[in-house]
């Protein structure tokens, strides 16, 4: 009955849609041509013609009736504006919000998504994809492109605004005393430091006997004048001896007194750094000192610097540890989730946490996008990306009209005749 406007740029599946859309039109409106022949052909007929006049009539009725309904919802019919006509048009940003509303209450549900996440075994899936190792070995080679390149733009003079205008700055603010006393307190707890303390006593070992001469040297330089130099030299011999033995004997023992002493101390400067305001303070100016070096900005810069070149290197080799064992990592972890069902529904629930904590949080920022989507369209367009999904359905309304239409009339003609 009217013209359909088309987008000007629409997708293949849009174009399906559009040939079916105008091949139903077409049937529809050829039925109430139809009807109208029929009720020309019959007009001031008797008999059974009567009947048939009678049901194309209605059927005339019924099909124009739908067809201004129909046509209703997208446009004004015949370009008349009639009251309550172009319904979407005229509403299209109540339209927009009625969507978004209707997806925030019945798809961005807490706990619809958590049913889906449930449904979907992601986990597992994952799992199964990522045990092979040509895609866990597709992964790590997207990731540590994506890396390399990210690492390789960061300068160092970006690196040096952010360590002056953020990190210092929070260091000068923040008091490290208490968190320095925590971490040292957790490392005596695990013994996390007796592997330093065998470190520095196996390099004092060491330099003591790289060193025998100069450790004599220094001992009888320090001997009174009066003294024979033989016995200045037997003494610093046996002195330098009894050093090496001594560092010797708590390389030895685990328990050592010098051992015990140490981590004494060391727990007492634990607790005085936590709870010792004179320590704290001391701590302070000590950090204060230090964060007042102009080196500390260039240390910062070049420690990066080296740790960014050294990870660019290490992800640009193929073949590298650093691939390697990225790759091998993700293939056990595929192969755990894949195989460990405990393991991927603890992954499951964290997944199923994470979307619910979005949801909660932002569904309605997400849900916006149909409204704000909407709203960008002017009506015209909005009226024909809707009849391009429903308009086919809504031709059946009316076919339905005049198929139903001419029945009615029919049963009204016989009812009248009856009587």
């Amino acid at each position: 009955m009217t013209s359909f406007a088309v987008p000007a740029a629409l997708s293949a599946s849009d174009q399906i849609r559009r040939r079916a859309l105008r091949r139903m039109r077409t049937v529809a409106t050829c039925l109430l041509l139809l009807a109208a022949v029929v009720y020309v052909v019959t007009h001031g007929q008797d008999g059974w013609q009567g009947y048939v006049n009678a049901a194309a009539e209605a059927a005339m009725v019924g099909a124009v009736a739908d067809w201004f309904a129909v046509t209703a919802l997208f446009r004004h019919p015949l370009g008349l504006p009639v009251p309550h006509t172009a319904i979407i048009p005229r509403k299209k940003q109540m339209l927009g919000e009625s969507l978004q509303e209707f997806v925030t209450d019945n798809f961005l549900h807490e706990d619809v998504v958590r049913a889906r996440l449930a449904d979907a075994k992601v986990s597992e899936r994952a799992g199964t994809w990522l045990s092979r190792p040509e895609h866990a070995q597709r992964i790590v080679e997207i990731g540590s492109r994506v890396t390399a390149d990210a690492l390789a733009r960061v300068k160092p003079d970006d690196v040096k605004a952010v360590v002056d205008a953020a990190i210092v700055p929070r260091l000068r603010e923040e008091e490290l005393g208490p968190v320095a006393g925590q971490l040292l307190e957790s490392v005596l707890a695990d013994d996390a430091h007796r592997g330093l303390v065998d470190l520095a006593l196996a390099e004092l070992e060491r330099w003591l006997v790289e060193h025998a001469g100069d450790v004599a040297a220094i001992i009888e330089q320090r001997a009174p004048t009066w003294t024979p130099q033989w016995l200045d030299r037997r003494v610093a011999g046996w002195a330098q001896e009894q050093a090496l033995e001594w560092v010797r004997d708590i390389v030895r023992d685990p328990q050592h007194r010098v051992r015990r002493a140490l981590d004494g101390y060391l727990a007492t400067l634990a607790d005085d750094l936590q709870h010792d305001p004179a320590t704290r303070e001391r701590a302070e100016r000590l950090k204060a000192r230090v964060l007042d070096q102009p080196q500390v900005t260039v240390t910062a810069v070049r420690l990066w610097d080296a740790l960014r070149r050294a990870l660019v290197e290490a992800l640009e080799q193929p073949d590298g540890p650093l691939r390697a064992r990225a790759v091998a990592e993700l293939t056990a972890l595929g192969e755990r989730l894949s195989t460990d069902a405990a393991f991927a529904q603890r992954a499951d629930d964290l997944l199923a946490d994470g979307a619910s904590y979005v949801v909660d949080r932002y569904g309605h920022e997400l849900a916006s996008v149909i409204s704000a989507t909407v709203d960008r369209w002017d009506g015209r367009e909005t009226a024909e990306r809707i009849e391009l999904h429903v308009g086919r359905d809504l031709q059946f309304i009316r076919i339905n009209g005049t198929v139903v239409g001419g029945l009615v009339g029919l049963l009204i003609h016989a009812v009248s005749s009856a009587l």
